[in-house]
């Protein structure tokens, strides 16, 4: 148990009292409790999977000021689990977005929007506004930003992750406990861990963790109940477990007491190997259809392999393309189905995995091969868009 977050607000207005009258009748929230919601001010990072439902909850229980800060705009595959979004929200910035639904869910409720990406020349300042943070992000450089920045200010924060069907919550806060470095010293090797826009994510589980995100916050801010500080928890959803672990200050670690110049470099979007071996060859999507209309023709002749798995491939496809995963990359099986008297073509979402797989072809003498930069999502956008994006 921490001391409370914030100081109470001076009153709550009778219309207020009347909305929030489920809180103040619990004796360990009570009027002071919600003096306090009110009087604090919590920034949510990403209005997306979490963030949606962190947003419609915080505004619900009266925290008196929500900053939102997306650079992103709604897309339609966002609606699957991004609750605060709608089928009229398309194309509009999520930012923007997300504060409509706010003021529609408690016009009590004062939003700061930052349409923006989060970066080292913006963090610090935004952060000082704030008495709390909220990071639901995916990726794992501003996971490291926000980390440093919040330990930097002394800020502490509520950390929420998901992928399929498992998610995690802790709070990290390092003049009480443990900080994100301590579970995480290093970043994964890049490319082990996907994203949910690789892996997929069960819409219902951003609800799911985003609530426990909302509670943890709630008892941060009003001083109640026993926050994740210095634990883990973890949630899989097809089995219906809850388990929370441990985690403890790395003895050796030491608190960042200045930003990273480069946190995209620090976590590495791919390997070095996989960056030499697409420097030189990467094709463009517009160069690659070409070259398929040559192969119709009879004038050129080569390999087009998609590295995704095969989920995905059903959602989408460039034609002509065979199915063969990284994975059966990476083990070898896939030179079973490749010949080295044919030039071969690599492609995945993105450009990341096909980057990675390249790497593995030329080590192992397929020197002409190349991959597709952009991946598959470019040659939806701006090539084939009767095609659907995920």
């Amino acid at each position: 148990m921490v001391a409370p977050l914030v100081e109470p607000a001076d009153e709550l207005t009778i219309d207020e009292v009347r909305r929030y009258s489920r809180h103040l009748i619990i004796p360990d929230v009570g009027m002071t409790g919600q003096k306090r919601l009110k009087n604090a001010k919590v920034l949510v990072i990403g209005a997306g999977g979490l963030g949606s439902p962190a947003l419609l909850y915080l505004a619900a229980a009266g925290v008196g000021t929500l900053g939102i800060i997306d650079d992103d705009v709604v897309d339609e595959s966002n609606l699957q689990r991004q609750v605060i979004h709608g089928q009229s929200d398309i194309d509009k910035p999520k930012a923007l977005s997300a504060a409509e639904s706010v003021a529609e869910t408690n016009p009590y409720v004062k939003t700061i929007v930052h349409q923006e990406r989060l970066d080292n020349d913006n963090v610090l300042d935004i952060f000082s506004q704030y008495d709390l943070i909220l990071d639901g992000t995916d990726n794992f450089a501003t996971r490291y930003l926000v980390n440093d920045a919040a330990v930097i200010l002394g800020k502490p924060y509520v950390w929420g992750s998901i992928y399929r069907f498992e998610g995690q919550v802790s709070v990290f806060w390092a003049q009480e406990g443990p900080q994100y470095r301590d579970l995480y010293p290093e970043p994964p090797p890049p490319g082990m861990v996907p994203s949910c826009a690789e892996g997929g994510v069960l819409g219902v589980l951003c609800a799911s963790i985003g609530s426990i995100m909302v509670t943890e916050a709630i008892k941060l801010i009003t001083g109640i109940g026993d926050p994740l500080i210095g634990r883990l928890m973890v949630y899989d959803a097809l089995e219906m477990r809850y388990t929370t672990l441990k985690i403890r200050r790395d003895p050796e670690g030491v608190l960042p007491t200045e930003l990273m110049d480069d946190y995209v470099a620090f976590c590495g979007a791919v390997s070095e190997e996989a960056a030499e071996a697409a420097a030189g060859s990467t094709i463009s999507v517009q160069t690659l259809d070409g070259w398929l209309k040559e192969r119709s023709d009879g004038g050129r002749d080569f390999a087009l392999v998609d590295v995704r798995e095969p989920n995905e491939y059903e959602i989408n496809k460039i034609p002509g393309s065979v199915l063969i995963p990284k994975g059966d990359v990476l083990s070898g099986k896939a030179f079973e189905q490749l010949s080295q008297d044919k030039q071969v073509v690599l492609y995945c979402k993105s450009g990341v995995r096909s980057a990675e797989a390249l790497a593995v072809l030329k080590g192992a003498g397929y020197s002409d091969a190349v991959h597709v930069g952009g991946g598959v999502s470019a040659w939806v956008d701006q090539i084939d868009p009767s095609q659907p994006a995920y």
